[in-house]
C-alpha cells in the first residue's frame, strides 16, 4: 500500500469512469500463478448474483495495473471496482482449512499479488490452505453507503465460502480471515463487526455467520485518529471527518468478548502504517480477553507481504501457520486426494 495522500477520489465514481482507458488491457484479470502439479487451477467467483448492494446502476471501468517490468514478480493493482469476486487457490494437498485474504492498498486500489497471489506457495502449496483472494470495492469510487462497502463484501465472502465450503472441500467452521494494510482495516473490521447488518440480504448465503474463525493482521490500518495512515482516512471517511467517525472507525473502540482470536504481525519502523495500529488493537485486545498472538519486528518497514521480508521476518508465513493450527485443527471436510 502506497502512501499516497492528496485530493479524493470520490468524484471518480461517477458515468466519468468510463473514459478510463486501461494501461494494461490485455493482462487477464488475475493472471494467477501456474498450479504445483495436483493443485486445482485458480478460479473466479463473483461475490454477488447481481449487481453489489450500493452500486446499482454505477458504471465503473475496472483497471489492472502492471508495476513490475518483472513477469517472474507481477505487481498488479485494480481499481474502478463494481462487481468484486473472490480468487480461490485449492492446493494439491487440502486439509479442510481456509483464509479469505483482503490485500491492502491504501483504499484506493487492491494489490492483486504481493499480497495475494505471492502467498500461494506458502499458504496453499506448503500450508494445505485454500485461499480465497477478494478483490473488493473501494469507498472512494461512487458506491451508496460507502464507507461499508468493503466490509459489506467481506461478510459476503465469508459467508459465501461457508456456502460453498463442502464444492470447495473446506471445513465451514475452519475459515479465517487475513488482511494487509488497509486489507487489514476491512479484515478488523469483519472481526468486530461481523454481526453488523450493512447490506440487506440477497440469498440464501446471507443466513450465515460472517464471524471468522481467526484473524491475521499484517501491518494493518486500525486507527483513524492520532495514528491514522492519512490517505486511508481520506479515502474511506472524506476530508474532514467528525468524531463520531472517527472513533466509530478506529476499530480499536469495537473490539468486544465475540471478537475472534488474533494474530498480529508489524515492523517498528514502518513509516507509513504506525506500529501504534497494531499496539492500540492489542491493548484493546486484552482488555477484552480475546486471545491474540502479536510479533513486532525492528525492521522491515511497510508493505513487505512474504516477498520483501528479510532476515528473521522472512519466518512470519511459518509463525502464522503454526498458529493458524492452534486456532482450527482440520475438520471433517479434509480432502481425501
Amino acid at each position: 500500500m502506497e502512501h499516497l495522500i492528496g485530493a479524493s477520489r470520490r468524484a471518480r465514481g461517477s458515468r466519468a469512469w468510463l473514459l478510463f482507458v486501461s494501461v494494461a488491457a490485455a493482462l487477464p484479470a488475475f493472471a494467477a500463478p501456474a498450479p504445483v502439479d495436483g493443485a486445482a487451477a485458480p478460479v473466479q467467483v463473483p461475490l454477488w448474483p447481481g449487481p453489489a448492494p450500493g452500486s446499482q446502476g454505477l458504471s465503473l471501468a475496472q483497471r489492472i495495473v502492471e508495476r513490475s517490468a518483472d513477469p517472474a514478480l507481477p505487481d498488479r493493482y485494480a481499481d474502478g471496482i463494481a462487481a468484486p469476486s473472490l480468487t480461490v487457490y485449492r492446493p494439491a494437498h487440502p486439509d479442510g482449512r481456509a483464509l479469505l485474504v483482503v490485500p491492502g492498498g491504501g483504499y484506493q486500489r487492491v494489490v492483486l499479488d504481493k499480497e495475494g497471489t505471492a502467498l500461494v506457495p506458502a499458504f496453499a502449496e506448503a500450508g494445505g490452505l485454500t485461499l480465497f483472494v477478494l478483490q473488493y470495492r473501494l469507498p472512494g469510487e461512487g458506491h451508496r453507503d460507502a464507507r461499508d462497502v468493503p466490509l459489506a463484501d467481506t461478510q459476503r465472502a465469508m459467508r459465501l465460502i461457508r456456502r460453498r465450503a463442502a464444492e470447495w472441500g473446506v471445513d465451514a467452521g475452519s475459515v479465517g480471515v487475513m488482511g494487509f494494510s488497509a486489507g487489514g482495516h476491512v479484515a478488523a473490521s469483519l472481526a468486530t463487526r461481523h454481526r453488523e447488518q450493512v447490506y440487506a440480504p440477497v440469498d440464501a448465503a446471507d443466513g450465515l455467520d460472517a464471524r471468522p474463525a481467526y484473524v491475521l493482521l499484517v501491518y494493518p490500518v486500525i486507527d483513524m485518529g492520532a495514528h491514522a495512515h492519512p490517505g486511508s482516512r481520506q479515502e474511506l471517511l472524506g476530508d474532514a471527518p467528525d468524531a463520531a467517525s472517527v472513533r466509530a472507525y478506529s476499530l480499536q473502540n469495537r473490539v468486544d468478548a465475540a471478537t475472534p482470536p488474533v494474530f498480529l504481525l508489524h515492523a517498528q519502523d514502518d513509516d507509513v502504517v504506525p506500529v501504534e495500529n497494531s499496539l492500540l488493537f492489542e491493548a484493546a485486545l486484552r482488555e477484552a480477553g480475546i486471545g491474540h498472538e502479536t510479533h513486532l519486528y525492528a525492521h522491515g518497514g511497510h508493505g513487505f507481504g512474504v516477498r520483501a521480508a528479510r532476515g528473521t521476518l522472512a519466518l512470519w508465513p511459518q509463525l502464522a501457520l503454526a498458529w493458524i493450527h492452534e486456532q482450527a485443527p482440520p475438520g471433517p471436510a479434509r480432502m481425501k486426494d
